[in-house]
This record gives C-alpha cells, sequence and structure tokens, in this order.
C-alpha cells in the first residue's frame, strides 16, 4: 500500500514553469517524458496508490491526482484543477488521466476554464473517491488503507491489473479478457482460502497483508 502526500501548503502546482519557458522542444520533451514515466509507474504497481490532498493539486499536480488509484481530499482546503490555459498552456498529458475519471464534457470544461474545484465538486465529477474535514484527513486516509491491506496481496494486483486493462478495451475484448482472469484467480490459494472460509463460516487467513 502506497500513501502519496506532500509537505507545505500545496499538494503540488505542477511542473516547474521555469524549467519550460525558453526552452528548445528536445527539453521539454524530455522533461515530459519524465511525468509520463511516473504516472505509468503508478498504474503498473501492484500496490494501489492513495492520493492524501491536503491543499492545491492544479495542472501537472491534478494529473498526478487523477493517476493515482484511489483520492482523499481535505474539504476545505484541496483545490483542484487544470489551468494551463490560464498561461496560454494546453494540459495535454494531465489530459490523458483526467478524462478516464471525469469525462470528456467534463475534462474539457477543465481545460477550457483553467478553474479550480474545491474538494465536493472534483467528488461529484468523479476525480475525488472521499472528502474529510482537513483535521482528519490524515486519519481517515490511513484508516481506508489500513482496511484495504486487510485484503489478499496478490488479488489486490490482479484486480488493479484488471482494471485498467479491460478500460481499454473493447467490451468484448474485455468481457473475454476478464473471464480469463477470473478463471486464473480462482485457482490461487488465496481465493481457495477465501470461498472455503466463506463456506465454512469463517473469516479468511490469508498469507500475508499488503505491505
Amino acid at each position: 500500500m502506497i500513501v502519496l502526500k506532500a509537505a507545505g501548503e500545496v499538494f503540488c502546482s505542477g511542473h516547474d514553469r521555469s524549467e519550460i519557458v525558453n526552452a528548445p522542444a528536445s527539453s521539454i520533451r524530455r522533461l515530459f517524458q519524465t511525468s509520463v514515466n511516473m504516472m505509468l509507474t503508478i498504474r503498473q504497481l501492484p500496490q494501489p496508490v492513495i492520493a492524501q490532498v491536503h491543499g492545491i493539486a492544479m495542472a501537472g499536480g491534478c494529473h498526478l491526482v487523477a493517476a493515482c488509484d484511489l483520492v482523499v481530499a481535505a474539504e476545505k482546503r484541496a483545490k483542484l484543477g487544470m489551468t494551463g490555459i490560464i498561461l496560454g498552456y494546453n494540459c495535454s498529458t494531465p489530459t490523458v488521466a483526467v478524462s478516464r475519471c471525469v469525462g470528456q464534457k467534463k475534462c474539457m470544461e477543465m481545460l477550457m476554464t483553467g478553474k479550480l474545484y474545491t474538494a465536493q465538486e472534483a467528488m461529484a465529477m468523479g476525480l475525488v473517491n472521499r472528502v474529510v474535514p482537513d483535521e482528519e484527513l490524515e486519519e481517515e486516509t490511513m484508516n481506508w488503507a489500513k482496511e484495504i491491506a486487510t485484503r489478499s496481496r496478490p488479488v489486490i494486483g490482479i484486480s488493479k491489473q484488471v482494471f485498467y486493462a479491460q478500460a481499454e478495451m473493447t467490451e468484448w475484448q474485455a468481457y473475454h479478457y476478464a473471464k480469463e482472469m477470473m478463471a486464473l484467480n480462482a485457482i490461487l490459494p488465496d481465493a481457495i482460502e477465501g470461498f472455503s472460509a466463506n463456506i465454512e463460516g469463517r473469516e479468511p487467513k490469508f498469507p500475508e497483508e499488503l505491505g
């Protein structure tokens, strides 16, 4: 289990503008490739990644939040948005992750306005899972992480893998892929233990907890 959080007043304000202005396209391309690599790494990790958002997450920071698997945000201080257009710049890479969370129309609204949305607004659009009082953010995030960590480690990894893989497929492909993954999951020791425990009316005992 990974909890991603930040220090200071801002969760993440995106890329350092001084690394972009007046730089050649080749340098900017390398800069954003680093960002792409990080977002893809989050997707490929077997562990769930929870973003604990305590303050503003804008531009690349909004991208980072959208790329995480789950998001808990502070009710008052957290604000999220793709603000590039305010600077005459398009949030192209954030669009990839954000549009997969909020849908096309809402993502386009975010791109065109550069607005910062409240935590409640972000939750309503699908960018945030839970909104909690600011003073309870740390506790509630860790409680959720601990709850998830009681589940089977291999099955957590499989669930994450299947979710993101099927999302990029046609419905027909997704069903056939999901069917195969369910068949393979069913013969794993954790699934056998879980089913057996349920039939026998007891709590399952998985070999290890999610770290």
